[in-house]
């Protein structure tokens, strides 16, 4: 369903494995923005994880299994965009899973999903009229942290700043860490613990250096990185998604 203009006002939401488990909050806040926005969402009921943890680990096989669930899911005929809140994931879907699925019955079916699928920021910045119509308001100065696979694979950028822009209030600051990676990684954490939190510790002192109130991010897996890095040092910096951002700028 589009609108006038050609614009989705009907979509589904994938809220993948971290939003399930541990962001829960993002998905909710992601649902109350389109609600506030008249369109129209569903989550379409058995999806799990893309595969991504182990496909980045070399374990194509662990990797479709998991996939498969998810696929089946989202393959249901229907041409509803697929709002994805997570670079990664959407990374996952759109460009990779016609590798992983390559040569395989589900293969087809990957491509149709990953035609359909859409990073969040970049869905919003489409509707940044609408959103100022809404008069979201929060006097804040936020720092945007740019995401690996959002910047560097998707080759998002001024999206999500287009949408933070649209919340009359916020002071953008650009941060010189803006581009660079936050340790996370995924797997890589694990794998490399100590230069995953040299990484992390690097970006907060630029974080604190700018003066920020909020650290943004379109990517749950960074911000539990970042997050979860301040609390241990008790930055007073919080770390939101941008759909929280925007759900406290509109309430």
């Amino acid at each position: 369903m589009t609108d006038d203009a050609g614009v989705s006002t009907a979509v589904q939401l994938f809220p993948t494995c971290l939003g399930d488990v541990l962001a829960r909050q993002t998905v909710d806040d992601t649902e109350r923005v389109l609600t506030a926005l008249g369109i129209s969402h569903s989550r379409p009921s058995g999806t799990t994880c893309c595969g991504q943890p182990a496909f980045n680990s070399g374990h194509d096989h662990p990797a479709r299994a998991v996939a498969k669930a998810t696929l089946r899911a989202l393959d249901d005929g229907s041409d509803e965009p697929i709002l994805v809140p997570s670079g990664s994931c959407t990374s996952m879907v759109r460009l990779h899973w016609r590798e992983l699925f390559h040569g395989t019955p589900e293969a087809e079916g990957a491509l149709r999903v990953a035609r359909r699928v859409r990073e969040l920021s970049s869905y919003l910045a489409e509707h940044t009229e609408a959103l100022r119509a809404l008069k979201p308001t929060l006097a804040v100065r936020v720092g945007y942290h740019d995401s690996c696979h959002m910047l560097r694979e998707l080759r998002i950028k001024e999206a999500p700043r287009q949408v933070l822009a649209t919340i009359a209030g916020v002071e953008l600051i650009e941060l010189a860490s803006s581009e660079r990676c936050c340790g996370f990684g995924g797997t890589f954490s694990g794998r490399y613990p100590e230069v995953s939190v040299a990484m992390a510790d690097a970006k907060i002192d630029d974080l604190e250096f700018a003066k920020i109130d909020v650290l943004v991010s379109s990517d749950p897996g960074c911000l539990m990185q970042l997050a979860g890095r301040m609390s241990r040092q008790e930055t007073p910096v919080r770390a939101v998604h941008l759909a929280t951002l925007l759900c406290e700028a509109l309430a």
